[in-house]
């Protein structure tokens, strides 16, 4: 044990030295004489540095060693006041590469940004200029993409840092790199955007103000040298199209910054729906990759809050079917975002009856009585939608639909979900005082089905007020009939599937010999 020890500190003292040695090789390059700088030797420091970095352990020692202050210089490594300097490239990669993977911590992520990384990284991007065939200047995309990395891991969470990457001008180069040639070049930009746009309006407003949308989206856009502002006399087009991206990557980040972008935006919102997004979004439901695919579900639920006539363009367009096959997706954030879509879509009524009958009522039900809280309140909400169109009601009863609503209600771990439950539950009884409503759910005592019989009799005898219309439901359409068969007969295929079936039989007996008696004549003793 103690050789053993021994062994492991020796490790870690030559590691500790090192790493000492890598950084303190680094700092005197970066803090020498440009001319003396040994390019080979300073890019295989940085390499093994990287290396290193990668370790999760390691970071806390490397950060403590200094290796902020002697990396952050590399990224102006030779400029002049003409711009950077390309020969560097490699080099300047790597320090881009050290600083994403060293800012892991609110606290490294702003001793970088107070060492002066932020001016350094909006430096670089700048250096990636497309041409007029969109091709990108050789060698700096490389450079440009783990520049745009950088400030991805720098920015995340971090409000001081979101705002300073504005103040540096850091939106315009990144809007510029979504029409890179290079797909990783676009990702990298996409990827810093979205996460600058998160919770934060004066980004949204800038990175809108720069011509992304389009980019992102599918209509040519006609932009400045800069990437931002007034065109030039003689404009350059584009049509990057990231939406459309055969890439899973590039959709995927460009739905990621939209929906960042109209979070709380209706403007926003508006505008990215003018430019043509709706049809692509509803493309992504049917992605190989289930991040996009949710990423666009969600989008499509904040589309639907717009106003009444994109709920009905968005069902028109063919995003309901893969909207219900994703409730049934192995992925809980897929169905979650998947049933609040359908939530939103649920408050039109053609929608409502869109939903039933394409297959949604079933899977809902499930996602109902699922462990997870988030998915049992959205399935409650788009329940609750669908319940409000009198043609739905029937498939509701046909589908047991009101026995689990009463038997989850009690489950469900929300206050609100438990709310919307009963809500539902009101609504649907308030839907059966319709006689054409009730008319079809007593049709339904006449399936072949015995199970269907079974279900819409207990609905009947446990929802419909007491009344004249008992009678002819339970009398004269043999109702009564089918509540005591099921009581009294053993379970099995021919019969109740369920044996809580006997249960519910025998509760709705107990509720129709309530009312029943509530409503009989009183006679003196």
């Amino acid at each position: 044990m103690d050789s053993g020890y021994a062994r492991g500190a020796q490790a870690k003292t030559a590691l500790h030295d090192e790493l000492n040695s890598t950084i303190s090789g680094i700092s005197s390059f970066a803090y020498g004489p440009v001319a003396k700088v040994d390019k080979l030797a300073l890019r295989k420091l940085a390499h093994q540095l990287a290396d290193h970095c990668k370790s999760d352990d390691l970071v806390e020692v490397i950060v403590q060693l200094g290796a902020v202050p002697a990396v952050v210089p590399l990224l102006m490594l030779g400029d002049t006041l003409d711009g950077p300097s390309t020969g560097f490239d490699d080099i300047k990669k790597e320090a881009c590469f050290i600083l994403g993977l060293l800012a892991v911590k609110p606290e490294y992520q702003a001793q970088i940004s107070q060492a002066g990384a932020l001016p350094g990284l909006v430096k670089l991007l700048r250096a990636h200029k497309p041409t007029a065939v969109t091709r990108v200047v050789p060698g700096s995309g490389g450079v440009a993409r783990r520049a745009a990395d950088a400030i991805t891991n720098l920015a995340h969470e971090n409000v001081d840092i979101k705002n300073q990457v504005r103040k540096e001008q850091g939106i315009p180069p990144l809007v510029a790199l979504l029409e890179a040639w290079d797909i990783k070049v676009q990702r990298a930009g996409a990827g810093a955007l979205r996460t600058l746009a998160f919770k934060n309006e004066d980004n949204k407003r800038q990175i809108v103000e720069c011509g992304a949308l389009p980019l992102l989206i599918q209509k040519p856009v006609l932009v400045g040298s800069d990437g931002c502002g007034p065109a030039p006399p003689v404009p350059r087009l584009f049509a990057s199209q990231m939406l459309r991206s055969e890439d899973v990557g590039v959709h995927y980040e460009a739905v990621g910054v939209i929906g960042n972008l109209v979070h709380s935006s209706q403007d926003i919102k508006r505008q990215v729906l003018s430019e043509g997004a709706l049809q692509p979004v509803i493309n992504l439901l049917s992605s190989p990759c289930a991040e996009s695919q949710r990423e666009a579900a969600l989008l499509l639920g904040q589309f639907a809050t717009t106003d009444n006539a994109f709920k009905a363009r968005i069902s028109q367009r063919g995003a309901i079917p893969p909207l219900i096959r994703m409730l049934a997706a192995p992925d809980t954030a897929l169905r979650e975002m998947a049933a609040f879509a359908l939530g939103r879509l649920a408050q039109d009524s053609e929608n409502q009856a869109g939903i039933v009958q394409a297959g949604g009522l079933r899977p809902l039900l499930e996602l109902l009585e699922s462990a997870q809280y988030n998915l049992q309140h959205n399935a409650a909400f788009a329940l609750y939608g669908l319940s409000d169109n009198e043609d739905n009601v029937g498939d509701i009863v046909r589908e047991g639909g009101m026995q689990r609503l009463l038997e989850c209600s009690e489950r469900l771990q929300v206050q609100a979900s438990k709310d919307c439950v009963h809500k539902t539950i009101t609504r649907i009884e308030n839907k059966l005082a319709s006689p054409r409503v009730l008319s079809h759910c007593t049709y339904m005592l006449r399936s072949l089905d015995r199970a269907v019989q079974q279900r819409v009799a207990v609905a009947l005898a446990r929802h419909v007020p007491a009344g004249g219309a008992l009678a002819p439901i339970f009398v004269d359409k043999a109702g009564l009939d089918v509540l005591l068969a099921l009581v009294t007969e053993q379970p099995g295929p021919a019969y109740a599937a369920d044996p809580s079936m006997h249960r519910d039989g025998a509760a709705a007996l107990l509720q129709l010999a309530n009312k029943v008696n509530a409503n009989a004549p009183i006679h003196a003793m």
